[in-house]
């Protein structure tokens, strides 16, 4: 008996992950890689399922499905988090007088597009970076060392079109 509630948890927690995965890659773009993790992911459910179906004498085994879903969805985002897949820019805006800040970060291989601007208290200098999104702490730790007052923004950006690191996209 509890070895059927330990097996549905950890069938629950195979399927979540591979279905939060599944997700992620679909909304990056690896559609290919995607679909094929998909046909992993419906094999294991309908196995949970069944096991679930089979014995709903016991509602622990219900409960037992809930637990691996809700650790399959936790685990899934923490291996995602972990692949860092895609790209982030950053918006940052700086004392106009860091106006060395661009060089020193296009040093380390990061595209920077930078301006001057007009803050409240000044000129600013703002600058658009983008960096793949495994080295996005990384940046951030190199940035507000340089510039410990730094505003920093960051997204995903979702399409690409010209700039340097086009080809390094494809």
């Amino acid at each position: 008996m509890n070895s059927i509630i330990l097996l549905i948890v950890g069938i629950n927690v195979i399927y979540m992950t591979l279905t939060t995965l599944r997700l992620i890659l679909v909304i990056k773009g690896y559609r290919v890689i995607a679909s094929f993790l998909s046909m992993a992911e419906v094999f294991v459910y309908l196995m949970g399922l069944t096991m679930v179906l089979d014995n709903l004498d016991n509602p622990l085994n219900i409960v037992a499905y809930c637990i691996g879903w809700g650790l399959g969805v936790y685990l899934g985002s923490i291996i995602e988090n972990r692949l860092a897949l895609g790209y982030v820019v950053f918006e940052v805006i700086v004392d106009s007088l860091e106006i060395e800040l661009p060089s020193q970060i296009r040093v380390k291989g990061y595209g920077v597009t930078s301006w001057i601007a007009d803050g409240k208290d000044g000129k600013r200098l703002c600058m658009k970076v983008l960096a793949k999104r495994k080295n996005e702490q990384k940046l951030k730790n190199y940035i507000t060392s340089l510039c410990p007052r730094a505003f920093i923004i960051s997204y995903e950006p979702t399409k690409f079109n010209g700039g340097f690191l086009v080809k390094l996209t494809k």
